[in-house]
């Protein structure tokens, strides 16, 4: 592990920028088609679907967790990046042969496998070779990669929609996918004790599905999360209503990341010095302010300032519980412990993607009851932070 002049390890290696680059790519390739899905899904006569759209994707990823974090954990992390993303290859090739609504929301379902598995491999071989004194530095990192994809994707695809068409918008979606694992070859797998793949690998008993260790950042995850997947599936419509044109549909996403980047930074180095719960405090209020704000949005300077304070409650919030996570976990069970952690995830922008676009009903004028409720289960979120944290102490000590 590099170390600088002073002696302080250093997480700023050659592995971990590429890892950066790869998240980047990885998240970018499955965000650029979503955008250009909601008209898609509309097209072909399913407009009252559009919430499926997300959560499907995230059903399949929660569900394929226990096994990426089973197998992260004993044939090691670069196995299960590589799966990962070549499911997203071949999906990309798949989307243009839909031609029925419930073909498109099968695609769906299988493409959250790449999310799945990619994610958990990346976290853990990031755990893996970054200091644990800065953890929370990393993860605000690493994790701005993944979110500068998360924007550049929906913010790219319905530019080459626009000047290319839909079907090269899912062939660009493959070829950042292939990418993303194509600049990790020759780097060495850092799982020490490794074992060649067995189908009996996929044998999942209910052990080793959820860490109890994780609870409490898992919990908060899931609450929190359920605005992500409420922004993903209802902002787009939001953002045309206001009078933006079809190639801005993803720029609420693009100055909402823009607007992480440095709170990313700072938040992660704030945690790693005054610890994970005082940050995901201020993060969780800093989200129910940014929902409150959305729900009221009805002009277009309106949306950018909810699009900034919802960058700066996210910036704040990822990759405080990634580091949270890695912090709880045994170091034989990280693999385990982040598989939990992205299940949390996966329920909460799922349930958020459906429940919100079930309120939502394809009527502009359901939009504000739909953030409101996100805020509330945010504020819950802060209220399981300040109240809740020894009777759950109680509860992980019971279940180990």
């Amino acid at each position: 592990m590099l170390k600088r002049k002073t002696g302080k390890p250093s997480i700023y290696t050659l592995q971990f920028f590429l890892l950066c680059l790869s998240s980047f790519l990885f998240f970018g390739s499955f965000n650029m088609i979503v955008p250009d899905l909601y008209d898609y899904i509309t097209s072909l006569g399913g407009g009252e679907y559009k919430g499926l759209i997300i959560s499907l994707f995230t059903v399949t990823a929660g569900l394929s967790r226990p096994f990426s974090g089973k197998l992260s954990d004993t044939i090691g992390r670069i196995p299960v990046m590589i799966f990962g993303a070549s499911v997203c290859f071949i999906m990309g090739f798949l989307y243009p042969m839909v031609g029925t609504v419930w073909a498109l929301l099968l695609l769906r379902f299988l493409h959250g496998f790449s999310t799945g598995f990619k994610p958990t491999g990346t976290s853990a071989y990031i755990a893996d070779i970054v200091p644990s004194t800065r953890r929370g530095e990393a993860m605000g990192l690493s994790g701005f990669f993944g979110s500068l994809g998360m924007a550049a994707g929906p913010s790219i695809g319905p530019k080459i929609t626009e000047a290319y068409g839909l079907d090269m918008t899912f062939y660009s979606s493959s070829i950042a996918a292939i990418l993303s694992v194509i600049i990790l070859v020759g780097m060495k797998e850092t799982l020490q004790e490794k074992v060649k793949f067995h189908p009996r690998l996929l044998k999942i008993k209910w052990g080793e599905i959820i860490e109890p260790r994780v609870f409490n950042p898992s919990l908060l995850f899931l609450l929190t999360a359920f605005s992500f997947g409420a922004v993903l599936t209802l902002v787009p419509d939001l953002t045309m209503q206001l009078g933006y044109d079809q190639g801005q549909k993803g720029i609420f996403f693009s100055v909402f990341v823009i607007s992480s980047l440095v709170i990313r930074l700072l938040a992660g180095k704030a945690s790693d010095k005054y610890g994970r719960v005082i940050v995901l405090k201020i993060a969780a209020l800093a989200i129910v302010v940014s929902d409150v704000l959305i729900a009221y949005t009805h002009t277009q300077t309106m949306l950018m300032i909810s699009a900034i304070m919802f960058g700066v409650a996210v910036g704040m919030n990822t990759p405080t519980i990634y580091a949270w996570t890695i912090d709880l976990s045994l170091d034989h069970l990280r693999g385990k412990g982040l598989a939990t952690m992205y299940i949390a995830l996966e329920i909460g922008i799922g349930s958020g993607a459906l429940i919100a676009g079930f309120i939502y009903a394809n009527k502009i004028e359901n939009l504000r009851e739909a953030f409101l409720l996100c805020a509330v289960l945010s504020f819950i979120g802060f209220l399981f932070l300040t109240f809740g944290l020894n009777w759950s102490k109680r509860f992980v000590k019971s279940t180990v």
